[in-house]
């Protein structure tokens, strides 16, 4: 860049918001604008009626999505934010008050159906190499890495999806490190590192190294689509894609309701694992990235040791595992 050249303003304050973020902000404006018929710039009685027709249709958590998408669209835009009218928080509490509802949550995916999942796959690879299917061969070796690697490290979906393999450093036998320039949880933008163990069973480590071996990637997205003739894609997997395939993998091996599981089962079996085998609270944070207990506590069912905050010593994974 020239010292006359002025600088994209656009293209940083595009860089200041995660892309998820922004993709389901621009379906939420899209929604009020398009779907319900309202105008923008809106008043708060709009807003106000919009939120009332969708009231009991919608989760509130939902409804609370669309606010903060609609209160961005205005500020972004000049103009004066309607969500934060007296008139639409006091719509807001009528609706939670009238329609309570239980938050949804993933179903975790337990150690049992990891071990299981991971034999399948194990299995299913020995057979596609034998047979020559390389497509079926890195699709499943694929899958192992993917599963494996989600849930040790209770990864969401758009961290699995989004993760460059320049990024990740290996040491077979010992463990390896995510660099993540973005995450959630990362506020500051100053990037985030993750740190998987090598196990003595089910590991992430040689599951991973296996995959970007076979598929030869040494940079760009890690995870990647595999099309009908073993030709692996350059770009990484879609967020939206990685449920279906989820599903798909779970209910090829048997697993009872796969429907059910979302990208967070695997986040959330992880998480139950680690409050059963005695992680406390604190240790649970740090090694998630949870910054605070209310985040963490969504994700471990309320009869588990870790609702109770039952210090314990930490311990390694692969000494449970043995």
């Amino acid at each position: 860049m020239t010292i006359n050249q002025a600088p994209d303003v656009e293209f940083y304050l595009d860089a200041a918001t995660r892309k998820n973020t922004r993709r389901s902000y621009e379906a939420a404006v899209r929604h009020f604008e398009v779907d319900w018929g309202g105008f923008l710039p809106a008043s708060s009685d709009s807003i106000a009626k919009y939120l009332a027709s969708y009231a009991g249709t919608l989760a509130t958590s939902t409804l609370t999505h669309r606010l903060a998408a609609l209160a961005q669209w205005h500020i972004e835009q000049g103009f004066p934010d309607p969500t934060k009218a007296p008139l639409v928080r006091k719509i807001l509490r009528g609706i939670r008050a009238e329609h309570p509802a239980q938050e949804k949550q993933a179903k975790p995916l337990l150690i049992e159906q990891l071990d299981r999942i991971d034999r399948w796959l194990a299995d299913a690879i020995t057979a596609a190499r034998d047979s020559g299917q390389r497509g079926e061969h890195l699709r499943h070796t694929r899958n192992r890495a993917l599963v494996l690697l989600g849930f040790w490290r209770g990864f969401r979906g758009d961290e699995l999806t989004s993760l460059q393999a320049e990024h990740v450093q290996l040491a077979a036998g010992e463990g390896m490190s995510c660099f993540f320039p973005r995450t959630k949880g990362d506020r500051q933008h100053k990037g985030v590192t993750f740190h998987a163990p090598a196990l003595a069973r089910l590991c992430p480590v040689s599951a991973y190294l296996d995959w970007i071996s076979l598929a030869h990637i040494e940079s760009g997205s890690a995870f990647r689509s595999i099309d009908r003739w073993g030709h692996v894609g350059d770009d990484g997997l879609h967020p939206n894609s990685l449920i279906p395939l989820l599903r798909a993998i779970f209910s090829k091996v048997g697993v009872d309701g796969a429907d059910e599981y979302s990208g967070h089962s695997l986040r959330r079996g992880f998480a139950n694992w680690a409050a059963a085998d005695g992680w406390d609270t604190k240790s649970m944070m740090e090694y998630v990235g949870w910054k605070s207990i209310q985040s963490a506590m969504r994700y471990v069912d309320s009869s588990d040791r870790f609702a109770r905050h039952r210090p314990a010593p930490l311990r390694q994974i692969d000494d449970a595992e043995q």
